[in-house]
């Protein structure tokens, strides 16, 4: 683990998982968080830099030289924002903040990615290992920066051999996070495709926070996937919710779902629709012998954690 006395700088903080992980260090280390959003209930030792990640401001902050680690949750989901939107803050963004690491000298960089960079596919094997070819984007445009990202932080662990880089693609976040398959699962009424009945992998928010804590340890670097305690079938973890469905002819569910989005009645985006019919398992099994990480929550309280 990083010394005491060195700070390690969160982009993102603001978020959700990014206000978990400052809550889960902060106590042991200095924690200095770059958000421009607002950090409701900060902890007082918490030093928000309030600004845009692309700002020299925020570059400035790794230019003190006792930052002994970024990590970076900073990525924008949001699919109702243009392409151009997302490249500037998940692409150009990262860019220039993993340049600023290598020019001063910061020892570790952990980004978060995300296992959907593999894409749901008919033809997946069982489990994707992290050699696995990054698909998604094929049939999803709004995931493409994320897969740009993650190579671009694949990239720089190769070009900058003296930061320790660690890339994490945690399966399906659940908990009290915004993100695709958390608002899917709060759903009153929730949508399925007849005939299918893919299974998925869940991780509960808490223990992806243990995760990046895992990789903060001094030597740790690579590429490794982030899985919970299983895998099960979408109408078994529906039913644990106890969740009402909607089966829809997969054939309408696309022209649908279009015109909800259209109309602005649903968050859900048309290409998650393969993340309920198609599978994308992947397989963990690095991140235990590499990493020591192992899921402290069961199935059950990873599935009920989307209830808050």
């Amino acid at each position: 683990m990083v010394g005491p006395r060195h700070k390690i700088v969160i982009t993102g903080i603001a978020g959700r998982l990014g206000r978990l992980l400052a809550r889960r260090l902060h106590r042991d280390y200095p924690v200095v968080g770059i958000d421009r959003r607002d950090f409701p209930g900060k902890p007082r030792d918490i030093d928000h830099i309030q600004v845009d990640l692309r700002s020299k401001r925020a570059r400035d902050v790794l230019r003190a030289g006792d930052i002994a680690a970024l990590i970076h949750l900073g990525v924008m989901h949001d699919p109702r924002r243009s392409g151009a939107d997302h490249h500037s803050w998940n692409v150009q963004g990262a860019q220039r903040l993993l340049d600023a690491c290598a020019t001063y000298g910061v020892p570790k960089v952990v980004a978060l990615s995300s296992a959907n960079v593999y894409g749901p596919r008919a033809d997946n094997p069982q489990f994707l290992t992290e050699d696995a070819p990054l698909m998604a984007g094929q049939d999803f445009p709004a995931i493409r920066d994320l897969i740009e990202l993650d190579m671009i932080a694949s990239s720089f662990f190769w070009k900058s051999a003296a930061v320790e880089t660690v890339i994490l693609r945690p399966v399906h976040i659940l908990g009290t996070v915004h993100n695709a398959p958390s608002n899917y699962l709060r759903l009153k009424r929730v949508p399925t495709l007849l005939g299918f009945d893919p299974m998925v992998q869940v991780v509960h928010e808490l223990d992806v926070v243990e995760a990046i804590v895992c990789a903060l340890r001094p030597g740790t670097r690579g590429i490794y996937n982030i899985t919970g305690p299983g895998q099960v079938p979408l109408s078994t973890l529906l039913a644990e919710l106890g969740r009402p469905t909607l089966p829809v002819f997969h054939l309408l569910a696309k022209p649908l779902l279009s015109a909800l989005w259209r109309g602005r009645f649903t968050s859900f985006p048309v290409p998650e629709l393969d993340h309920i019919r198609y599978v994308c398992m992947v397989d963990g099994s690095r991140a235990t012998k590499e990493l020591g990480f192992c899921p402290q929550r069961s199935l059950k309280e990873t599935i009920r954690a989307v209830l808050g």
